[in-house]
C-alpha cells in the first residue's frame, strides 16, 4: 500500500526532536509538507526530509496531496487546527490534550466520527509494551487484588519563555504533564474513575499551575494518588499496589528508545526485577496511527473520558494562596 501522507502544522520542538524523526523512520508514513507562518523555517525542516514547504496551515490544509496532518500547535490552538483539518478531509494526529475541555473534546470526537476520519491524541507512552507486561501481571493475580495505584510525572522548571507557561496558549501543569498520570490511571484501572479531591499549585508572578496533586477512586475502591509538576525533580513513575505485592514502572511515561524498562514486582516470597528489550514508544505511536487510518478505527473513548478527568481536577482543585 502506498503511504499515509502526513502534513505537519507547525515546526514545534516535539515535531523536529521526536516526531518526525520517528515518521521518516517508517515506511507506512510520508513527511508529505510541513506548514508555518514562518516560510524559511518551514523550508528549513522540509528540507530534511524531502517535504514541500508551505506558507501557512491553511495553506497545507488545501493540498490534494496531505491525507493526514499531524498537529503539534500549542494546546489552546489543538481544537481549532483538529476541526479545521477533519472539515478539510484529513485525518489527524493531534499532540496531547486534544482540546482544553471536555465539551470540545466530545465534539472533535463526533466530527471525525461523522466524517469517517481517524482522530488520534498523541499521547505516546500507551503504546510502549512495558505497560502490556504490567498489565497481564496484574490479569494473571501476581500482586493479588489491586488496593492502590500511584503515579507521578514531571519535569524541572521551564524557561521563562516557554508556552507553557502561557495561560492564553493552555499551559501549565495540569494540562502538559498531569495528562500522563491520569491516562495511565485509565489505562490500567478502566474508565469508572472518579475525582475526590485535588490542589494546583500556582506561585507568584506566574498564570499557570506549575504542581498539582489529585486523589481519584475506582468502581471497586481501589484508591489513586496522582502527582504532577513542570517545576520539579525530574520523575516519571506508577506503582500498583496489590492485596500480594507491589508492581513499580519507572522511566514510565517518557522513556528513550534505546531505555531497557525494568519492572520490578516485589511479594513476600522476595523482589523480583524483569528488565524488558528496548521499544520506541514514538515509532509505534506513528505505526499505530497509520494502521488506525488503515482500518478506519474509531477514536478511543478514553480520550473523552480523560478530558472530562482533567476537568474534574481544575474544577476540584484547592489552590493554595501565595506565599
Amino acid at each position: 500500500m502506498a503511504p499515509l501522507r502526513i502534513g505537519v502544522l507547525g515546526c514545534a520542538d516535539i515535531a523536529r526532536r521526536r516526531v518526525l524523526p520517528a515518521m521518516a523512520a517508517t515506511a507506512e508514513v510520508e513527511i508529505a509538507a510541513v506548514a508555518s507562518r514562518d516560510t524559511d523555517r518551514a523550508r528549513r525542516l522540509a528540507q530534511r526530509y524531502g517535504a514541500r514547504a508551505v506558507h501557512g496551515y491553511a495553506a497545507l490544509l488545501e493540498r490534494d496531496d496531505v491525507d493526514a496532518v499531524y498537529v503539534p500547535v500549542p494546546a489552546a490552538l489543538h481544537a481549532r487546527w483538529t476541526e479545521a483539518a477533519l472539515r478539510a478531509g484529513k485525518h489527524v494526529l493531534a499532540e496531547k490534550p486534544l482540546s482544553t475541555d471536555p465539551r470540545t473534546t466530545a465534539e472533535l470526537l463526533a466530527l471525525a466520527r461523522a466524517s469517517g476520519l481517524v482522530l488520534m491524541e498523541n499521547v505516546m507512552f500507551v503504546h510502549h509494551p512495558q505497560h502490556e507486561t504490567v498489565r497481564g501481571w496484574i490479569d494473571d493475580g501476581l500482586i493479588g487484588e489491586v488496593r492502590a495505584f500511584r503515579a507521578e510525572f514531571a519535569v524541572p522548571r521551564l524557561p521563562d519563555q516557554d508556552i507553557r507557561h502561557s495561560a492564553d496558549l493552555g499551559g501549565g501543569a495540569l494540562l502538559d504533564t498531569g495528562v500522563y498520570p491520569v491516562r495511565a490511571a485509565l489505562h490500567l484501572l478502566g474508565d469508572g474513575l472518579r475525582v475526590l479531591d485535588a490542589v494546583l499549585h500556582t506561585p507568584p508572578g506566574r498564570s499557570v499551575d506549575t504542581a498539582g496533586s489529585a486523589l481519584l477512586s475506582a468502581p471497586d475502591g481501589v484508591g489513586v494518588q496522582l502527582t504532577f509538576g513542570i517545576d520539579h525533580a525530574y520523575g516519571s513513575r506508577y506503582e500498583v499496589w496489590g492485596s500480594e505485592g507491589r508492581l513499580t514502572v519507572d522511566r514510565a511515561f517518557t522513556p528513550p528508545a534505546d531505555h531497557r524498562p525494568v519492572i520490578t514486582l516485589e511479594r513476600r516470597s522476595g523482589t523480583e526485577r524483569r528488565e524488558l528489550e528496548p521499544a520506541d514508544q514514538v515509532l509505534a505511536t506513528v505505526r499505530a496511527f497509520a494502521a488506525a487510518v488503515t482500518s478506519g478505527a474509531h477514536p478511543d473513548p478514553r480520550v473523552l473520558r480523560q478530558a472530562e478527568l482533567l476537568s474534574d481536577i481544575r474544577q476540584s482543585a484547592f489552590h493554595p494562596a501565595p506565599a
